[in-house]
């Protein structure tokens, strides 16, 4: 059921709970946006707003079989797949997020990649990730550095706000990263 706007409202500063695989089972990617949206917040869904192309993009690029619904995030961890967020904290847009909630954010997730120890970590959004970073000349793909024991991958934005970037052209940088990760 779609929110309406006073849901919306209410959902502003909320956080909903990442999606993993239990304790033990392989965690191959953990795919982590830059926060989620009021749209996200309100039904409890990651990528759950229309027009935000995170699930095709991850269909498309070959992660899973068929595409999946913001309502069935859970069906991931069969495929080794995982969501976060950098920043916690629902917001309308992610410019409303101070860079010291990204960088809160970003040390938040490295104790999650420590703990939970995914192959691949890859942060769709290249601008939060330099500022939680503090790596302001990284470019979308594969990076030198890792984050903690995992391989560090940057995404663009799947957000349909980011309409520099087409579907095709997210799901081809999703299946570079897939390529990498090899056959789940």
């Amino acid at each position: 059921m779609k929110p309406d706007a006073a849901a919306l409202e209410a959902a502003r500063d909320r956080t909903i709970p990442d999606v993993l695989p239990e304790p033990g089972e392989p965690l191959d990617v953990l795919f982590c946006g830059i926060n989620p949206s009021l749209y996200s917040a309100a039904t409890g869904h990651h990528f759950a707003r229309p027009g935000n192309r995170f699930w095709p993009a991850l269909h498309r690029s070959g992660f899973t079989p068929r595409q999946l619904a913001p309502a069935e995030q859970a069906e991931l961890a069969r495929y080794g797949l995982g969501i976060t967020n950098v920043a916690p904290r629902a917001t309308a847009q992610a410019a409303e997020l101070s860079a010291a909630e990204l960088r809160e954010g970003g040390a938040r997730l490295l104790a999650l990649v420590e703990k939970r120890r995914p192959r691949f970590v890859a942060i769709a959004g290249v601008t939060a990730y330099r500022t939680a970073f503090a790596r302001p000349r990284t470019a979308i793909g594969p990076q030198d550095e890792a984050l903690g024991p995992a391989r560090l991958w940057i995404l663009p934005n799947p957000s349909g706000l980011n309409a520099h970037w087409t579907v095709h052209g997210l799901a081809e940088a999703f299946r570079e990263l897939k390529e990498a990760v090899g056959d789940l």
